[in-house]
């Protein structure tokens, strides 16, 4: 995310214990005696947790399954501000299930199945507790359905503002971080829960309803559109989004990619255009750098809303809030929100604590940006930044920000002087083969500071505590790295 605020940039699994009378070497019976047969031990089914124990969010998600895909089919209706869908959750237990959780903030549930049979569920306080018939045994999968509507709300934070769906002058807009999805469809609501997912969102006829990855086509019938898309890489909630309204729309493919962009015409025709319309040569250069791009389309959606002051990486198509536009063309923006698309999103975090590996790499990515286009060395930027900080960016540590500064000047400034320091330290061979080797590593998963730092050191074969511990965790200004 960049703020606006910132400167610069079935197989069924049995556990049988086998008795004596299984194995050839044992002992015969005494004459006269039977066998015993040894028991099979009976499974223990229980809920699973309403939280996966995020230390920064520990209600966030649900623990005892892994969801694989979502289908989320939905209709909404500007007029009323109302929405009804059916989401299909795919998932895999992973432990034995006699119920489960899904967040949901803000709908009436109507039905839920499982695996095709009617389920009992619970709703309250956002958490959706679903109790089949039977109890799900670990790695086995299983379908749930969930039908609802109702009035959607946004989330507020006290610490980090307002995010989710909230209803436009001409629309919607289902947006937010560090969660949104909840407040539109059933989800596991953490990204160290990825998954794919097919959207269709239908809206009355003449509006446009954009979401993630590839546009799988629209139809209208009885004065409603119905806009599908497929987003098949592993996508953390919270990049989800959809945008509702009336747009200047432009497509393309590059690379065998479709290319989707739209911009609210609520704006006139302008910087915002021209600066989405070079997403793809703000790409192509990051690939240069990162390695292959990470996934099947590409885009960006401008939005003009009170509130939304912010860009984000939403997967394959990220969503600009038209402030960043006020002064003219801005790509920096876009080199951000796309370089999450490595960095953020196909890499994702396991725990919120992490974010600087998101926004310090992303915040870097801008400075590169900035060398290649106007020939301001990274060198220059990170001076810039360095001598221009305020106290308050050294006394709060990137890698430890606490929940409440998630989104803080340090986390994003500091951490790409972190970047920048590493790559002072170990040389622009071994840090560029290091950003290579880390999107290519960990692609479609999740990831730690610690992996990171771990792979820092096996590529550059030195030991990088002391860096790291100076300008991640320290509380006082690290000394300025020697120029290379």
């Amino acid at each position: 995310m960049r703020l606006r605020g910132l400167r610069l940039g079935t197989g069924l699994l049995l556990a049988v214990v086998l008795g004596p009378a299984a194995c050839s070497s044992a002992a015969p019976e005494p004459s006269g005696q039977r066998a015993t047969p040894s028991p099979t031990p009976s499974r223990q089914f229980k809920p699973g947790g309403a939280g996966v124990g995020d230390a920064y969010f520990p209600g966030y998600g649900n623990a005892g399954y892994d969801v694989t895909r979502y289908t989320v089919k939905v209709r909404y209706d500007p007029a009323k501000d109302r929405l009804s869908g059916t989401t299909t959750v795919q998932a895999t237990a992973t432990v034995d299930l006699s119920s489960f959780n899904l967040d949901l903030v803000g709908l009436t549930v109507r039905a839920v199945t499982v695996d095709g049979a009617p389920a009992r569920h619970a709703h309250a306080d956002g958490e959706l507790v679903v109790t089949p018939a039977a109890g799900l045994t670990s790695g086995n999968g299983f379908t749930a359905e969930i039908g609802y509507d109702g009035t959607p709300e946004p989330l507020r934070n006290e610490d980090l503002g307002e995010g989710g769906f909230r209803h436009t002058s001409d629309g919607a807009v289902a947006l937010g971080q560090p969660e949104s999805a909840s407040t539109w469809f059933p989800v596991n609501d953490h990204p160290s829960d990825k998954a794919a997912y097919d959207f269709e969102i239908t809206v009355p006829e003449g509006l446009t309803a954009v979401s993630n990855g590839v546009p799988v086509g629209n139809s209208t019938r009885a004065g409603w559109t119905t806009w599908k898309w497929a987003e098949r890489s592993p996508m953390a909630s919270y990049l989800s989004a959809v945008a509702i309204g009336k747009f200047r729309v432009t497509r393309g493919e590059h690379k065998g990619r479709p290319v989707f962009s739209a911009v609210t015409t609520k704006l006139p025709k302008g910087a915002g255009d021209a600066s989405v319309a070079r997403t793809i040569e703000v790409a192509d250069y990051l690939e240069g750098v990162f390695g292959p791009y990470p996934f099947d389309a590409y885009g960006g959606v401008v939005v003009s809303e009170p509130g939304i002051g912010y860009a984000l990486e939403t997967q394959s198509r990220p969503v600009y809030s038209a402030t960043f536009f006020r002064r003219g063309e801005n790509t920096g923006v876009v080199a951000h929100e796309l370089a999450h698309q490595w960095f953020g999103n196909s890499v994702a975090l396991a725990r919120w604590q992490d974010i600087w590996l998101n926004e310090g790499m992303a915040t870097y990515a801008e400075w590169l940006w900035e060398e290649h286009r106007s020939g301001r060395t990274v060198r220059q930027s990170f001076d810039m930044v360095y001598a221009g900080s305020s106290g308050e960016v050294w006394r709060t540590p990137p890698g430890r920000p606490g929940a409440a500064n998630l989104f803080s000047e340090s986390v994003y400034q500091r951490g790409a002087m972190t970047v920048h320091a590493l790559r002072t330290t170990v040389g622009d061979r071994v840090f560029f083969e290091l950003l290579r080797t880390w999107a290519a590593d960990k692609r479609d998963g999740n990831a730690t500071t610690a992996e990171f730092v771990a792979l820092a050191e096996r590529v550059s074969g030195r030991q990088l505590d002391a860096l790291f511990d100076a300008w991640l965790y320290g509380t006082e200004r690290p000394a300025r790295p020697a120029a290379r």
